[in-house]
């Protein structure tokens, strides 16, 4: 991600006794935004905090330490139309406010600012509003992927927030946990239960949702296990307001106790709900980060959205998917048959949330993004290296220039090689002239359609890439990212905190190899494209020789795990 940049005169802290600060508007973009919310109240420690947001969301920081003030933005009651937002203007400039946060990426939030009359207005540069911004921030880099807290948490950093983001946080009062057991208790559950917490609906759109009869499933094995444990379980069911129908559906297939939630609790029951649980089984949802920021363990079940931005937050989450080529897709609803989501198997969910019910409370303790994936985990004699992989001619066809999403095709045993190096621990890094973007033959949301082809080939195959890097200017502009130039490295190895000590680079030209040696990475040749004796020759006398050569990806590999165990062999305490 890139550094944001602010513009503008530097804010004076102490100056700042008033914030106005404008939520997202959904359930889990608000969780995420938390840590957030939370820093900012640290950074200006003087200033009062208020946070504007819909009705909606506003009951997740009800006596929230870092909320001062609750104010509703009520768009479809009294703020409606022109004249409500002129209201809620009124409303703002009365408050009196020094400086405006903007989470919240509309157009709206910084007129509404504007017109309030707050001086400084901060937040990202997005939605055509960066000259209603007093001081807009840049917006990240579109081709690095980045977590929605990192997104927000990155917000602050011209503020002087520093470090890396901590995980959400919610708070309920002893009254209301109280309260909910009471509830609970009515239909003979007690906190001695162990209580699975199952979300199966989704306000987004229907193509979140994993099958009703699935989750069913799911949850009464798990009782079972449990129960056969000498444990006794329980389920209560969590939805929104329309989804009754569906948690009593659910409700008839189960034998143990079960406490139908669903449409039936405020936001502060359904919080008291979910921190109650022992384990919750979720789609993509709000509650879903509910339970992280209560330090639930959650199975979240993931098919259109994309897992990379919106997992769980924390530790000891686990995330179950089953990888196809059209997915992420952010669909509503599925136009075709719903693959992303009938590819995840009562098993597969079964089987994480057991094994999240049995971890031992230590994983507590790894910090954030420990989250559990559960896959076999072979010897790991790659751990801590990297393997950087050029694309055309190394990993998929190369027809001279490749311009459509549909023409992306994996060479043979590609996607299984590569898995092997996954499973061994090495992470995964493409670096790619894309010239043709530069020349005109493509545009950079071509080459998107392109890449996140290319991601989905490889992740049915268990072989996920951890970043691309792509040079896109024509070789006349002369830049420092076209290979064999070592930018789209060194900005890896730092964006990703590499250690180019302990990496290998596959590509099939000259200029890959050159790419290698420059940085020290161990280069590998692949003759599936165009190498011939007189380029073998530009090689020796840039002494930039392979230290393989071979005809396919499987034998790269092959070669790479066998020169790691060397290695590990010949100093085993620099190698473990």
């Amino acid at each position: 991600m890139s550094s944001p940049v602010l513009e503008g005169e530097p804010v004076i802290k102490t100056s700042v006794q008033r914030i106005l600060v404008r939520g997202p508007n959904w359930l889990g973009d608000a969780v995420m935004c938390e840590p957030a919310l939370r820093s900012l109240k640290r950074l200006f420690p003087q200033a009062a905090v208020t946070l504007l947001v819909k009705p909606s969301v506003a009951g997740l920081f009800e006596r929230h330490p870092s909320v001062d003030r609750l104010m509703l933005y009520e768009d479809s009651r009294r703020h409606a139309g022109l004249s409500g937002k002129w209201r809620l203007a009124g409303e703002l400039r009365r408050g009196g406010f020094d400086l405006a946060v903007l989470f919240q990426n509309a157009f709206e939030a910084a007129l509404l600012a504007a017109a309030a009359g707050i001086p400084r207005r901060y937040g990202y540069a997005t939605d055509g509003r960066t000259l209603l911004l007093s001081e807009p921030v840049a917006k990240p880099d579109r081709h690095k992927v980045v977590h929605q807290v990192q997104y927000y948490w990155d917000m602050l950093k011209p503020l002087g927030l520093t470090g890396e983001p901590v995980s959400p946080e919610l708070v309920v009062s002893p009254q209301e946990e109280e309260a909910m057991a009471g509830r609970l208790k009515q239909v003979g559950i007690t906190t001695e239960d162990v209580l699975i917490g199952v979300n199966p609906g989704s306000t987004y759109g229907g193509a979140k949702r994993w099958f009703p009869e699935r989750f069913a499933d799911a949850a009464e094995r798990l009782c079972r296990r449990l129960n056969g444990s000498g444990r006794r379980a329980a389920v209560v069911l969590l939805g929104a307001r329309g989804e009754e129908p569906l948690g009593r559906a659910i409700a008839s297939h189960l034998t143990a106790p079960t406490a139908v939630l669903s449409g039936s609790t405020t936001i502060r029951e359904l919080m008291a709900a979910t921190k109650r649980c022992t384990l919750l089984v979720t789609n993509d949802t709000g509650p879903m980060h509910i339970a992280a920021a209560f330090g639930v363990p959650v199975v979240a079940i993931f098919g259109p959205t994309d897992w990379r931005t919106t997992s769980p937050f924390g530790v000891k989450h686990a995330l179950v998917r089953h990888p196809v080529e059209c997915a992420p897709c952010l669909l509503r609803d599925c136009p075709i048959d719903h693959r992303c989501m009938a590819g995840v198997t009562v098993h597969d969910v079964y089987a994480a949330a057991d094994k999240l019910l049995t971890v031992p409370e230590s994983i507590a303790e790894q910090g954030r993004g420990s989250q559990i994936r559960f896959r076999p985990s072979p010897h790991r004699i790659l751990e801590g290296f990297t393997v950087f992989l050029d694309r055309d001619g190394t990993l998929n066809e190369d027809p001279g220039y490749l311009r459509s999403a549909a023409d992306v095709k994996l060479l043979p045993g590609v996607g299984p090689a590569l898995a092997r190096l996954k499973s061994a621990g090495a992470r995964l890094v493409v670096v790619t002239n894309q010239s043709g973007v530069g020349r005109g033959f493509l545009t950079l949301k071509d080459l998107e359609a392109i890449h996140a082809r290319l991601e989905g080939l490889l992740e049915q195959h268990e072989a996920a890439l951890d970043a691309i890097y792509f040079c896109p200017h024509h070789p006349d502009d002369r830049c420092r990212c076209r290979k064999p130039a070592r930018g789209m490295v060194d900005r890896a190895a730092s964006e990703l905190q590499l250690d180019l000590r302990r990496s290998y680079l596959i590509g099939d030209h000259v200029s890959d190899m050159q790419l290698a040696k420059s940085v020290g990475a161990k280069p590998v040749l692949v003759t599936t494209g165009k190498v011939d004796a007189p380029a073998v020759e530009r090689l020796r006398a840039a002494q930039a020789l392979p230290d393989k050569v071979v005809s396919s990806m499987p034998e790269a590999v092959e070669w790479i795990l066998n020169d790691a165990a060397a290695r590990a062999a010949a100093d085993p305490a620099k190698e473990s």
